[in-house]
């Protein structure tokens, strides 16, 4: 019967009956991809709510189609492509290809899972997000978004699922790989008036007092972290700085502290600053300001300009 068809159709187009069976073949094997497609899909609708898993899934579950389909037209249409083991090679290199991305994913959660870069609850950034790791999944891990918008790097309250493939190819920074403190730095400014050694005494006072103190725990895990890294720190007590910028003298203090309790170390901090200046006249905070000065005695030998401030 189908011997007739084709010999009917092949009157009617002059195409020739081989032509025909690869056009047929070929129509078959797209229905066939398409319904396979249509399962896929529902599989993975029933499967997950997720909407981010079911793009992926689908979206993979497309490519490999088209794969197949690409190859199977290849089978059907060129005669070369009839070596089986041939076929076998571009089907299993066409997957591999498809699923590009869920296969890197796989390796990096095994990367994740043996080398360690990172914990549960460990802080990190990675592609310019930071956040605290709440799970890690085959194909992903998911982290508690921190920063942004939030100063001083506390949590937003967003939750952010990032491929695992992303520790091959971004920089990865780990909060608490080493030891679990990061230094901190509160830039203090104050005019060129004031008594900087004065302001410098207080911040030494103030933030040795209120910084972590230097514990045996602290050198423990640095002595620990150096097994692994070469982390090496001459001084780790609390310390201030004095540079110069353009408006004032910067006093900076610099210290550990643990890296959630960041922003509120550096709050009360803050508060024994402003108290503590608030008591002395002869210090005072910077700003940007512009002087102008009028020099009533201009070309004489000496003569020294009266600033006029604004």
């Amino acid at each position: 019967m189908m011997e007739k068809f084709y010999q009917k159709l092949n009157e009617l187009t002059a195409i020739p009956e081989d032509i025909l069976n690869k056009i047929a073949l070929s129509l078959l094997t797209v229905a066939i991809l398409l319904v396979i497609r249509y399962i896929i899909v529902r599989i993975i609708w029933r499967s997950t709510e997720d909407v981010g898993t079911r793009y992926h899934w689908r979206r993979s579950a497309t490519y490999t189609l088209l794969f197949l389909f690409l190859v199977s037209m290849s089978y059907i249409w060129i005669d070369k492509f009839k070596d089986f083991g041939t076929f076998l090679g571009i089907l299993s290199a066409g997957i591999a290809i498809a699923l590009k991305d869920l296969l890197t994913n796989f390796v990096g959660w095994t990367f994740i899972m043996t080398r360690k870069p990172f914990r549960i609850s460990h802080r990190i950034e990675i592609d310019g997000v930071i956040g605290d790791v709440i799970d890690i999944h085959v194909f992903r891990f998911t982290v508690l978004e921190a920063g942004n918008w939030v100063d001083a790097d506390q949590t937003t309250g967003r939750i952010v699922h990032i491929p695992n493939g992303l520790v091959f190819t971004k920089p990865l920074f780990n909060y608490h790989a080493g030891f679990n403190y990061i230094w901190n730095e509160i830039p203090v400014l104050i005019t060129f008036e004031s008594n900087w050694k004065k302001a410098r005494e207080i911040l030494t006072g103030i933030i040795n007092e209120r910084a972590d103190k230097i514990s045996n725990d602290m050198v423990r895990e640095i002595k620990e972290a150096s097994k692994k890294f070469m982390i090496h720190y001459n001084i780790l007590t609390p310390i201030v700085y004095t540079s110069v910028k353009d408006f004032g003298v910067m006093l900076t203090m610099r210290y550990l502290c643990r890296p959630r309790i960041r922003r509120g170390s550096e709050a009360k901090i803050w508060e024994d600053v402003l108290e503590a200046f608030a008591k002395c006249d002869d210090i005072d905070f910077a700003y940007p300001t512009q002087r102008f000065y009028n020099n009533m005695t201009e070309g004489k030998t000496g003569a020294r300009a009266k600033p006029e401030w604004k």
